[in-house]
């Protein structure tokens, strides 16, 4: 099941905090927080909040357990943008912007499974590769084969 977390005009540039939200995408919630509380980033913070918001909303209302939550998806859209203006020398000004950004968190509940394991196959299954059926390793010399003796001679006429 999935549950969803936005929050809302968050006053941080949606480019910052898209670094990373790429970082965390996919994985596990209890990584993605452990990853993001040790992120030199300050867009970390707000990334986390939205996470834990969603992981928050899966546990309360859907009754979902925390260790089996994945964050599916996570976006950062642009806000709105506050415009603002700094004066500068000979009368003229500058305008600069605060970027805004809501980011949105959706995690999905994914149970543990037990790997299965394929059976082992019995050993006078497997036959060992001939030389020959052997795949060679790139590079590899090849042994020459062993050179064959000339037949010895005999000396039939000259038998005392």
């Amino acid at each position: 099941m999935e549950v969803m977390a936005r929050a809302k005009y968050i006053r941080r540039t949606p480019r910052k905090a898209r670094l990373v939200a790429d970082q965390v995408r996919g994985l596990r919630v209890s990584d993605a927080l452990a990853q993001l509380e040790f992120s030199p980033k300050h867009a970390a913070r707000d990334v986390a909040k939205a996470i834990k918001s969603a992981a928050a909303n899966a546990e309360h209302n859907h009754n979902l357990q925390r260790d089996e939550l994945w964050l599916k998806q996570i976006l950062v859209d642009e806000g709105p943008t506050v415009k603002r203006i700094r004066p500068v020398s000979r009368g003229m000004a500058h305008q600069y912007f605060h970027r805004t950004c809501h980011i949105t968190a959706v995690v999905e509940d994914r149970p543990e499974v037990a790997p299965v394991r394929p059976a082992r196959r019995r050993q006078a299954a497997r036959q060992a590769p001939s030389p020959a059926e052997e795949p060679e390793a790139v590079g590899a010399r090849r042994a020459s084969p062993p050179a064959e003796e000339p037949p010895a001679e005999t000396d039939t006429e000259g038998e005392i």
